[in-house]
């Protein structure tokens, strides 16, 4: 396989998000359709709760794609 494009790296996305953006920004590291990760999601949370462990794993270990700080950033006048 040839490819020319750099693949995009894992991060949560900030303009494609439903809750915390964990699903659109794996979603375009994939290179697929942000809804088939939700529905994926869905099944596994529904079958066997794995879902939603790989979920906040994913909520607390992988960065958000604006390059800030993670966490609360404070106020600015």
């Amino acid at each position: 396989m040839n490819t020319t494009s750099s693949p995009t790296p894992l991060t949560r996305s900030t303009t494609d998000r439903k809750i915390s953006g964990v699903a659109g920004g794996l979603a375009a590291h994939l290179g697929i359709d942000p809804v088939l990760v939700r529905v994926g999601f869905a099944v596994s949370i529904l079958f066997s709760g794995a879902g939603l462990l790989a979920y906040l794993a994913m909520l607390a270990l992988v960065p958000a794609d604006d390059a800030g700080p993670a966490g609360l950033h404070p106020a600015t006048a």
